[in-house]
């Protein structure tokens, strides 16, 4: 009965938060991008071409069905069932707020709509894609072409597409200004899914070879209260075994710890290096992903 509950909640929950994040995207498009013609790669991106022109005859919602649809149906046939029905439901749930969302223009400034559209499409697509589901588009597509085309990964499948829809917003709209500004709103939305996905929270893991491990990891445990992994390590010049300690702390512990270890060994080697998110003891409870 609770595994029912529990099944039931998080159908919920994933459900509801694509439709939020179709509602954030449809916001976008609708008021930053397709008024002021950027298109930031993707079938939405040719959806606002598209629109252009055609005069408004074909809508961007109607686009965004005409492609993704098949494209879907062709990842399921492909590519197998790892799709979903989250897609499928994102995909029509987009289509669906892009048609009844009342399009006005926020702004008039490219700057400023390639921006807010980028950061406002970026953060529906985070959280379409925390729950699970996508909205097709260049994903699924560079999915079969690196099926046909294996040279190219998914990811440089995608990139060429995107590319090709940026390049083309100049061509429709015919001012060099155009795919400059759609660059920008591409960039952006890519760095706000990274931090949807991966948090804001930037820790940070220090890998310490020391002349004293057992010494640096003991007071790294008392004065930090941060655990140490000791790992097995080989200097590959001399051949010899070496101990390397493994911490992760957070940004506001970095300088004390920088501090801790040069007192205790003057001539240790240290490697600093960002991590964007940290699930376990101490740090985000694994359960609220």
């Amino acid at each position: 009965m609770k595994n029912t509950k529990k099944k039931w909640y998080n159908f919920v929950i994933d459900y509801s938060a694509i439709t939020l994040g179709a509602v954030i995207m449809a916001i976008s498009i609708n008021m930053f991008l397709d008024p002021n013609t950027i298109a930031p790669g993707g079938v939405t991106g040719l959806g606002i071409l598209i629109k252009k022109v055609t005069n408004g005859l074909i809508s961007v919602e109607a686009t965004n069905l005409i492609v993704n649809i098949p494209l879907f149906i062709g990842g399921v046939l492909l590519l197998g069932k790892s799709f979903g029905a989250k897609t499928l439901y994102a995909t029509l749930t987009l289509s669906l707020f892009i048609a009844i969302i009342p399009q006005s223009s926020a702004t008039t400034d490219l700057l400023l709509a390639s921006v807010f559209g980028g950061v406002l499409m970026g953060i529906g697509l985070g959280i379409v894609f925390k729950f699970g589901g996508t909205t097709g588009g260049t994903d699924l597509a560079g999915a079969i072409l690196n099926k046909y085309f294996s040279g190219l990964s998914v990811a440089a499948h995608m990139m060429i597409i995107d590319l090709f829809v940026v390049v083309a917003s100049g061509l429709v709209n015919q001012k060099i200004e155009t795919p400059l500004y759609s660059v920008i709103a591409l960039y952006i939305l890519v760095r706000v899914i990274d931090i949807m996905l991966e948090g804001f929270s930037y820790a940070k893991a220090f890998l310490i070879i020391s002349s004293d491990p057992e010494e640096m990891g003991k007071n790294i445990l008392n004065e930090m209260s941060r655990g140490v992994t000791l790992l097995k390590g080989k200097g590959m010049y001399t051949g010899q075994e070496r101990n390397v300690l493994l911490c992760v702390v957070n940004r506001a512990q970095v300088t004390k710890l920088k501090k801790l270890i040069h007192s205790l060994d003057r001539r240790a080697f240290v490697m600093v290096t960002d991590i964007h998110e940290v699930l376990g003891e101490g740090f985000k409870d694994i359960t609220s992903e």
